[in-house]
């Protein structure tokens, strides 16, 4: 069985194995799912290392910021479909979400006194690196993090790529040794691993443990739980079997009008992947498998690295559309997760690149053609129909056309008092409604709107000064609206 690259591995602290202890943990936080998973193979590992059964825990907080029953109910119906397989295997699995702010307290260092070992995942992101980072100090036990976001290892590069052209050239020359490490398909499966019969004692007495029963219909117990209950679910469920439906639709029916059509709102070819991918209810290594399969595609059929100039079609030898969609999926998805490692500015106004920063100050005091209000912007209630319409879709649906995404930035930059307010405005409606949102792509996109990834474009305007424009009116010429509009327009 392959193990895991060094590359991916993170020591947090400086405590050892114990190898006296009952059980290996795998602390489920960022990728949760149990297929094509670095860090549950790590954990696996240390099992057969030692010859200790694995305890899965994967908790859910209520205390985080924009905490919501959205976002609660998808990663509990991912929960639901992770019992399953964990019990299908004969491993011990704890579900548990906390009924109210620290409840959880002291759980992680409960578990840590009779384990050997902690692994985690290490995702770049929110609040997730500072929690990892201050846990780690208290721990008894040695706490791992394993990198496992992307097809490139975050540490393969120590260089912060100003454009997507750079870090699509870098990822022709460097990519290629990386393809051939890949997760387990089904990790769990290993006979070798001896397994965990129950629980701990100590989780019974600790309120937020989900039965079975729970994880099937949470629609009920979810109303007691102190968070955000204005933003309700939407019709997408979350976890690892919606996000296999979801890519083989995808695979099956959309792909191969993917390349000409996804950017038209009508033609609805977009992959939808991305609320699973943020949860980490899929992993891009299976998508990628997926994708490789069906284009007949082996690594002999890559462009010579000696040849590569950064374009975006043409070097991973498939078909045009596959070429396409995984510029998304690799290049622009990935170079996000290159900016939040390297840089905790990336949420910050003075993480933009200085031209930008710099125009658009030169513009602040610009007259506005209109100004809204922040509760104004969420409600959907301005004067353009097209904008409106792509906010009543991140309200209903929690995710946004492709798009229409970025139009919809650009233009709370012009209705916006000054361009840092305009970026807060981007970010809490992101964050609080999208499923996708806080996630490092979801702020390469929110932050390209300011010129990240961009260069300076003319004429110079007023508002945007040197930023890239664009306007509603040029987007009704560009794409077929009709339906979107029928559906989202009134």
């Amino acid at each position: 069985m392959q193990s895991v690259p060094d590359i991916r591995i993170r020591r947090i602290n400086d405590q050892g194995i114990h190898s006296a202890g009952e059980f290996v943990v795998y602390w489920m936080t960022a990728n949760r799912r149990l297929h094509f998973n670095f860090a549950l193979d790590r954990a696996l590992q240390h099992c057969r290392a030692l010859q200790r059964p694995l305890l899965i825990f994967e908790p859910l907080r209520c205390d985080y910021r924009w905490a919501s029953r959205r976002l609660h109910a998808f990663v509990i119906q991912g929960m639901r479909d992770n019992a399953a397989e964990a019990r299908q295997n004969g491993h011990a699995y704890a579900a548990w979400v906390e009924r109210a702010p620290g409840e959880g307290s002291g759980l992680l260092l409960q578990i840590a006194a009779q384990a050997c070992v902690i692994v985690t995942d290490d995702y770049p992101c929110f609040f997730l690196p500072r929690m990892i980072r201050a846990v780690g100090r208290h721990l008894p036990v040695l706490l791992e993090a394993v990198d496992s976001n992307g097809l490139l290892p975050m540490r393969a590069t120590e260089q912060v790529f100003p454009t997507a052209y750079a870090f699509r050239r870098f990822l022709q020359k460097q990519l290629t040794p990386h393809l051939s490490d890949c997760p387990n398909q089904e990790p769990l499966a290993d006979p070798a691993v001896p397994r965990l019969l129950q629980l701990p004692n100590l989780f019974e007495h600790r309120p937020g443990l989900c039965s079975d029963s729970e994880l099937a219909d949470p629609a009920g117990w979810l109303d007691t739980i102190p968070i955000d209950q204005s933003v309700r679910e939407t019709s997408s469920i979350g976890g690892a079997v919606a996000a296999r439906q979801c890519l083989s639709l995808f695979l099956t029916r959309k792909l191969a009008r993917y390349g000409e059509e996804r950017n038209e709102p009508d033609a609805d070819v977009a992959s939808g992947l991305s609320p699973w991918l943020h949860f980490g209810q899929i992993s891009v290594h299976e998508v990628f498998q997926q994708l490789a399969e069906r284009q007949k595609w082996n690594p002999g059929l890559l462009a010579d690295p000696r040849q590569t100039r950064g374009s975006r079609n043409g070097w991973w030898g498939m078909s045009e559309s596959a070429e396409s969609f995984l510029d998304e999926l690799v290049t622009w998805r990935e170079l996000g997760f290159n900016m939040c490692w390297q840089d905790r500015r990336y949420d910050r106004w003075d993480s933009l690149p200085d031209w930008a920063r710099k125009t658009l100050q030169e513009h602040a005091t610009d007259r506005r053609p209109e100004i809204y209000t922040h509760e104004q912007l969420e409600t959907a209630g301005t004067s353009d129909r097209i904008w409106n319409a792509a906010q009543r879709q991140l309200l209903g649906e929690g995710r946004m056309q492709n798009y229409l995404r970025m139009l919809w930035g650009k233009k709370v930059l012009e209705w916006s008092p000054q361009p840092q307010q305009a970026l807060a405005s981007l970010i809490e409606l992101n964050n609080k409604y999208a499923l996708d949102g806080r996630d490092p792509n979801s702020y390469s996109g929110i932050f390209w709107v300011f010129g990240r990834y961009d260069r300076a474009w003319g004429p110079e305007r007023k508002i945007f000064g040197k930023i890239r424009y664009m306007t509603s009116d040029s987007t009704v010429r560009k794409l077929d609206l009709k339906r979107y509009l029928q559906t989202w327009g009134r």
